[in-house]
């Protein structure tokens, strides 16, 4: 198997492999790939000057097969200083996912630049992270994990490190935003309130809001679910690289009782 989450067939078509397996079903994928894959069809958008994504949301339509894949993007509104762009993912005609960023110009503001949140541990002070026996290899294998607190076996908010190990498309290097991209869907996974044995929790879509681009390879994802009581949940989630925290991802979550 080639060690990418993608094969390119050239022309916007893409050919999941294996490692897009997701922990529920090996015959859907996880939605960390299709998203990463969706943020760079958006940054292959061309655009003059300095720019960055500031916010993308996928909104997840149905399940993404392990089949050929279709990306495609536009420009839906251009300007100076902020644009607004599109992509879709679509499998047999059928589009499984939607995505929109705001792209925008870039300025020097490091002089005023704010965080109240603290950096995570460093990678190599936190240990192999496990997850539940019952959840399948793919994507999970094709990340490198570390935790950082909590425990993704058991319920509560938790904290984790990971990096890829397989490329994102063919044996090209991953943008520092698609690796966050192929990161942050993680969260309701890692910060599950709910026994998944008992309970589904659906994402239907994923938001993150980016500060900067990260640096490195790892990207840290420190998470946290909230169960409400008519049956809808949301993940949040700071996203971070080993300099500190980077973003902060939003899940909405369906949630029912198997």
């Amino acid at each position: 198997m080639m060690e990418t989450f993608y094969l390119s067939r050239g022309d916007g078509r893409y050919l999941p492999t294996q490692h897009t397996a997701g922990p529920w079903n090996p015959d859907s994928q996880h939605f960390g790939p299709p998203s990463a894959l969706l943020v760079r069809e958006l940054e292959s958008q061309p655009h003059s000057g300095d720019r960055a994504l500031a916010r993308v949301t996928v909104e997840i339509l149905g399940p993404a097969p392990l089949s050929e894949l279709t990306v495609t993007s536009e420009v839906v509104r251009s300007g100076r200083s902020v644009e607004l762009l599109s992509a879709t993912l679509a499998a047999d005609d059928r589009v499984v996912a939607r995505a929109s960023a705001w792209r925008l110009a870039v300025g020097d503001t490091a002089e005023v630049s704010t965080t109240s949140i603290e950096p995570l541990p460093p990678v190599d002070e936190c240990p192999e992270a496990a997850w539940p026996d019952a959840w399948h290899g793919g994507y999970l294998d094709a990340m490198e994990w570390r935790a950082v607190r909590g425990a993704v076996t058991s319920s509560g908010p938790a904290a984790v490190w990971a990096r890829q190990r397989v490329a994102l498309v063919d044996d090209e290097t991953p943008s520092p935003l698609q690796r966050v991209f192929a990161v942050a869907d993680s969260g309701s996974g890692v910060s599950q309130e709910l026994d998944p044995r008992d309970w589904l929790f659906i994402n239907t879509e994923l938001t993150v809001h980016v500060q900067r681009e990260p640096v490195g390879e790892w990207i840290g994802l420190d998470a946290a679910t909230t169960v409400g009581p008519r049956g809808v949940a949301t993940a949040r989630s700071t996203l971070h690289d080993v300099d500190g925290p980077v973003g902060a991802g939003a899940q909405a979550l369906l949630v029912r009782h198997r």
